[in-house]
């Protein structure tokens, strides 16, 4: 265990489920905690860059403190990083998914008294009661059709990742704000109720079976090259957020793989085929 993306240790604090496999200066069982920001980015230090991004109501395992930044692990896919203190809160079991491409989170039930926040899809909430076209959370009031139970998850990855058709492209984005092409893999398969992991070298090693070369696609395969991955929509067609457009796009497979040959923006790899 040694990818530090998933390695529940901030250099000098580790869980204790690592005591025995390296050292650190003092072990933790950690304590649970949930992002209450609508999005935060999650970094491979303190104030640095963005790795990735995770959204309002993930569960995370907090590990360390440093300054204003916590060290966490995120529990739906185990991607760790620094955080701002101010994204997190006590951890309240979610029950709904915010399935539409955005939403709002209101202060009373009406859409004429103001708004709390924006939250992407694949937001989670607690969902304690309804009042008329209103889901009630602890936080505020969302409209009940932009939200889906936990419990009966969708079965089209594709399907939820066209959603997010035109959401700009950013790199380590995992929001409606911004996504990039890993990230928007990692949405549809989380509204579809399976986690995979958060970056594009992780989901070529990790996901599904590779194809022989030359063998007939169909909807949901993962087309791979050396730092990007986009989903196959029928054997013409790929969807992925991507640099060239600067979007999540449809693009023709053939002639995306003839551009970004030409660009020489990373080899291909390949096609995967994840069984559902």
């Amino acid at each position: 265990m040694s990818d530090r993306r998933r390695l529940p240790f901030s250099g000098e604090v580790a869980l204790e489920v690592l005591r025995g496999q390296l050292e650190a200066a003092r072990f933790t069982n950690g304590a649970p905690a949930r992002v209450i920001a609508p999005v935060t980015d999650l970094r491979p230090e303190p104030g640095g860059l963005r790795d990735r991004q995770i959204l309002f109501g993930a569960e995370v395992t907090m590990i360390d403190r440093r300054g204003d930044f916590t060290f966490v692990q995120a529990e739906w896919d185990g991607y760790c990083g620094w955080v701002a203190d101010a994204a997190l809160g006590a951890p309240v079991g979610a029950t709904h998914v915010v399935s539409a491409p955005a939403t709002h989170l209101y202060r009373e039930a009406s859409i004429k008294r103001g708004e709390v926040m924006a939250l992407s899809m694949g937001a989670r909430l607690a969902v304690t009661g309804e009042e008329g076209m209103f889901a009630v959370t602890p936080e505020g009031y969302v409209p009940r059709q932009h939200l889906r139970p936990l419990d009966t998850p969708e079965s089209d990855p594709v399907a939820v990742a066209e959603r997010l058709l035109g959401t700009p492209y950013l790199w380590g984005g995992n929001s409606r704000a911004g996504i990039d092409c890993s990230g928007l893999v990692q949405m549809g398969y989380a509204l579809c109720g399976q986690s995979v992991p958060g970056d594009s070298d992780m989901q070529w090693a990790e996901l599904g079976e590779g194809l022989p070369e030359g063998a007939p696609l169909q909807r949901g395969d993962l087309l791979f090259w050396k730092g990007h991955i986009a989903l196959v929509c029928d054997p013409e067609t790929m969807l992925h957020a991507n640099g060239h457009t600067m979007s999540v796009a449809y693009e023709g497979i053939e002639a995306g793989k003839a551009r970004i040959a030409a660009a020489d923006d990373g080899a291909y790899l390949g096609v995967k085929r994840v069984m559902r």
